[in-house]
């Protein structure tokens, strides 16, 4: 497989969202806006390359007994990374994803990719995984995002361009759940042709 190739399998035979249906915490609950499925997106890569690298070197030492817990335990640590920079640097954002940033620790999209890639894997071929994943779960997060945004409050990125009210129901839970759907299926219908 060309090194190409497991860049943009993630973002399209494999993405995450639309083909895998793995992370769908995040991608209803932190995708109101496309600002904020981008940055929940781009968290998750940042967990996700450097984690797909570390499980890469150290899963021939780790015994299988307790892969799980110590592919956890790496995921965790970059998590933590990840929120101290956050907290630091990006305050505004830490505050809009909150509760979200530590749950990247249990998101099956981040052990998934650790347990059926990065354990089998050299360190390359594991970070080009992480990346094509990654940019393939904010792709599509940030397309959820957007089309609610639109629908739901009349902008984009934050620029509003309808004055007055919108569909409130997309800014909703349910909105998130018709929004996911349709994308999903034109996602599909355009990649099995």
């Amino acid at each position: 497989m060309s090194k190409l190739s497991l860049i943009t399998r993630g973002i399209i035979k494999d993405n995450p969202t639309f083909v895998l249906v793995l992370g769908m915490c995040p991608t209803l609950a932190t995708t109101v806006s496309a600002v904020n499925g981008m940055e929940m997106g781009l968290a998750t890569m940042f967990v996700l390359i450097l984690s797909n690298i570390v499980i890469s070197l150290i899963a021939p030492v780790v015994p299988d007994k307790v892969h799980i817990p110590v592919y956890i335990v790496v995921i965790a640590t970059f998590v933590t990374v990840l929120q101290l920079i956050m907290q630091a640097y990006l305050p505004s954002v830490y505050a809009t994803l909150g509760l979200f940033i530590p749950l990247i620790v249990v998101n099956c999209i981040v052990l998934g990719r650790a347990e059926a890639f990065a354990n089998k894997n050299g360190v390359l071929d594991s970070a080009l995984d992480g990346i094509g994943i990654g940019l393939g779960f904010t792709i599509s997060l940030t397309v959820i995002g957007l089309v609610r945004e639109i629908l739901g409050s009349g902008a984009i990125f934050g620029w509003k361009f309808i004055q007055g009210d919108a569909i409130l129901a997309f800014i909703l839970a349910p909105g998130a759940f018709i929004v996911l759907g349709y994308l999903m299926a034109l996602f599909n219908k355009y990649i099995k042709k």
